[in-house]
């Protein structure tokens, strides 16, 4: 896909929703609430997907504290955007891909990740608000083994699994615009090494021997390297509607312990959202999303399996998110939040061959006091 054209699919919503939107708002502003500075804090929770972060500052001494759950799961392998099965993986890579010798036995075959994230925010300035989050991930990967000798043979199948403590962050979201229907945020944060890279698993290896090795770089825990992402978000609100844009990134200062460097990543999503009930609201996102390969290599990873091979990473991805949003405000001025988004892929072009994505979804419970 073209990028210029992925760039329209993307911000799609935000230009068209954008003048219809407002001038509809003018007619539909009849939202339920005490007040007009609550109205405002409704609109532009409720509206927003709740993958999108970053996009609000708290005014001074506000704090709001969250728990997210995320889940991706990735079913089957592609190149490019030509899917591939295990047999063409094993047995006929080279002739499918032109890329040889085909000597890869080991194909993964699903994967699963669960990251719990806990989150802390806080007003230091109306402008200014810090921001912290830890989180723990937990891994888990289907592979199915090919005879060393036969690569059409399948001997066997076994799983990989590795958990702990992901990497830590802290943010600075700035303030730059604000009025009543229109925000614009810039977010700096820095990503802490906290992750492991040196995880290990036992895997079945094409003598159909179990063998203890480090597992590749899909499972491991971090980065390892210190990350700076940066991001910049428009949102609006008008009436029952809102709208906005997001662009954000993970660039890798330098390599790790271990001799590498993840892929950069960068992503654009533009959104709408409607609140159809006074405490309830649906999202429509379109998000694309580029990742470069891997820099480097660790020398421990190893192996005839996709996943050690660091050009086997990154690639382009578009996708789709619906959500819904619940925000009541209690009398003691406490926010309560809840909120979830299903996300599908809607395309996908991948430096292969490599796990393709098949779905995923996020839980959020957010506090403001």
């Amino acid at each position: 896909m073209k990028p210029a054209l992925l760039l329209c699919a993307i911000l799609a919503p935000t230009l068209i929703f954008s003048p219809a939107l407002a001038q509809q708002g003018h007619h539909q502003n009849h939202v339920q609430v005490t007040d007009e500075d609550s109205a405002v804090h409704i609109h532009s929770a409720a509206t927003t997907p709740i993958s999108i972060m970053g996009d609000h500052v708290h005014e001074k001494g506000g704090w709001m504290l969250s728990y997210r759950y995320m889940h991706m799961s990735m079913d089957g392998n592609r190149n490019g955007t030509k899917e591939l099965s295990p047999l063409e993986i094993s047995g006929d890579f080279a002739n499918v891909t032109g890329v040889g010798p085909a000597t890869l036995r080991i194909v993964p075959t699903e994967m699963s990740m669960n990251m719990h994230m806990l989150g802390a925010m806080y007003g230091l300035t109306d402008n200014l608000t810090l921001v912290g989050m830890l989180n723990y991930i937990d891994k888990d990967m289907d592979h199915v083994t090919f005879a060393g000798g036969n690569p059409d043979l399948q001997i066997g199948n076994f799983t990989t699994r590795s958990q702990g403590l992901g990497d830590t962050k802290f943010a600075g979201l700035f303030q730059l615009l604000q009025n009543d229907n229109h925000a614009l945020v810039a977010k700096a944060a820095i990503s802490l090494p906290t992750g492991s890279v040196k995880e290990r698993g036992t895997i079945l290896n094409p003598m159909g021997a179990l063998q203890s090795v480090r597992l590749p770089y899909a499972m491991q825990i971090g980065s390892g390297t210190y990350d700076f992402e940066p991001a910049l978000t428009y949102s609006a609100h008008q009436g029952l509607w809102g709208w906005g844009a997001q662009y954000n990134a993970r660039i890798h200062l330098g390599e790790n312990s271990q001799n590498y460097a993840l892929g950069d990543k960068h992503k654009l999503s533009g959104w709408a959202g409607y609140q159809w009930h006074e405490n309830f609201a649906a999202t429509l996102r379109l998000t694309g999303e580029t990742g470069g390969k891997i820099d480097g290599g660790d020398p421990q990873i190893a192996g005839p399996v996709q996943t050690a091979n660091p050009d086997f990473y990154g690639g382009e991805r578009l996708l789709l998110g619906f959500g819904i949003n619940f925000v009541e405000n209690s009398a003691a001025s406490e926010t309560h939040q809840f909120g979830a988004e299903l996300t599908l892929p809607l395309y996908q072009d991948l430096n292969g061959p490599q796990m393709q994505r098949d779905y995923g979804f996020t839980l959020n419970y957010r506090l403001t006091f």
